[in-house]
């Protein structure tokens, strides 16, 4: 595949800074913001780029591959596009978008419990290729239900373990976005000096969690949909929840948001088939670790035992070259294709892959690095 982009946006912050001229500000905080101080939020960048490669310029080399097999399947690049809420809220139809961009180029796209599309829907535009992630019912009925739906349509299934709570995040109470949500005229204002985003929103509808639609009593205002949220989820963990899952799932099974070793060691005790070491982003918990600094750890121990992937923090090509010299088998980036799709709509999606394709790439070719399971060859202890 010719990887073609548009020359006027060749960075991430580029996307970055585009989304936000394009989506009313509440939607641009919700994408952007962390919890807290956003120290983690910080951390997860600052700590990753620190990691530095070493070239090995008089060796031979006869070209470099971004091709990566995981659970079966062999993607065309080592990375994918991390479950996201709210996402039709950013920009309308991006579900859709990304999952669309993520099957043209041979990448995972995983949908999140809480997104603004279908599991049906997004099977249908990956042929089946997609992931799903569970964000854990508090009644068993309908977690088996969900399960059941995403095991017809999708061949992973992630189960989110680092939300046992909401995290405080600043802007969102501030603009609303918490549950319920409220709609104050300063957001009204900002809608109106989004025209392009508002006429998009009329077109595709009110983004509203369409995975869960069919479990919704109708005709619920904006204060009881918050209520059904809060009774229905309770995103906490334990072994015994996890175990059920795992007896029900027959395809592969991952857990996103691990980040010690007690919990990799119950993972694999639960035939967990592998782990995305995340904190949410910095969404979650501002006191805690940065993903990066919690990876090392974790590959030292348990590399060869379990699948080990990352999200978090990473924001280009040379960030997810510096994560899988740091020991990841597989990395994830949410923002950053929310950044593509905001600021470009329906080329948003392909256009950010492409450009971390090509900036990987790059990597790869001027250390001489020619696989991409030879990158911690080059790390620089």
């Amino acid at each position: 595949m010719k990887l073609a982009y548009n020359p006027r946006y060749p960075s991430v912050e580029s996307l970055r800074e585009k989304a936000k001229r394009r989506i009313p500000g509440f939607a641009f905080d919700y994408l952007d913001g962390g919890c807290n101080e956003e120290i983690n939020l910080y951390k997860n960048t600052s700590e990753i780029r620190q990691i530095e490669l070493l070239p090995q310029y008089l060796k031979q080399h006869s070209g470099s591959d971004l091709k990566t097999e995981l659970f079966g399947h062999v993607y065309d690049a080592p990375f994918g596009i991390a479950p996201v809420g709210l996402q039709g809220l950013i920009w309308p139809n991006s579900p859709e978008i990304l999952a669309s961009a993520a099957f043209k180029h041979n990448i995972p796209f995983v949908l999140s419990t809480v997104s603004t599309s279908t599991i049906e829907r997004i099977s249908e535009i990956t042929q089946g290729h997609a992931w799903f992630q569970l964000y854990h019912p508090a009644d068993n009925s309908l977690r088996d239900q969900i399960i059941k739906r995403a095991s017809e349509h999708c061949p992973v299934l992630v189960i989110l373990s680092d939300v046992p709570t909401f995290g405080y995040r600043n802007k969102e109470i501030k603009n609303g976005l918490a549950m319920p949500p409220r709609m104050t005229l300063h957001n009204v204002f900002q809608i109106m000096g989004r025209p392009n985003w508002a006429l998009k929103t009329l077109v595709h509808g009110q983004p509203s969690f369409q995975v869960l639609k069919r479990y919704m009593p109708k005709g619920m205002n904006m204060h009881h949909l918050g209520l059904f949220m809060n009774k229905t989820f309770d995103g906490r963990l334990n072994e015994e929840k996890v175990s059920a899952i795992r007896e029900m799932w027959k395809g592969k099974l991952v857990l996103k948001g691990i980040v010690n070793e007690s919990d990799i060691e119950k993972s694999i005790r639960l035939g967990i088939d592998g782990i995305i070491v995340s904190n949410h982003g910095g969404r979650q918990l501002d006191a805690g670790q940065s993903t990066i600094h919690s990876l090392k750890t974790i590959v030292e121990k348990y590399k060869g035992k379990i699948k080990i992937m990352m999200d978090s923090g990473l924001r280009s090509g040379p960030d997810i070259a510096r994560t899988l010299a740091s020991g990841a088998e597989f990395t994830f980036l949410g923002r950053t294709f929310m950044y593509g799709a905001a600021a470009l709509g329906d080329e948003g999606g392909g256009h950010t892959i492409t450009i971390l394709k090509r900036q990987l790439l790059q990597v790869m070719q001027q250390i001489c690095c020619e696989k991409v399971e030879d990158f911690p060859d080059y790390l620089i202890q």
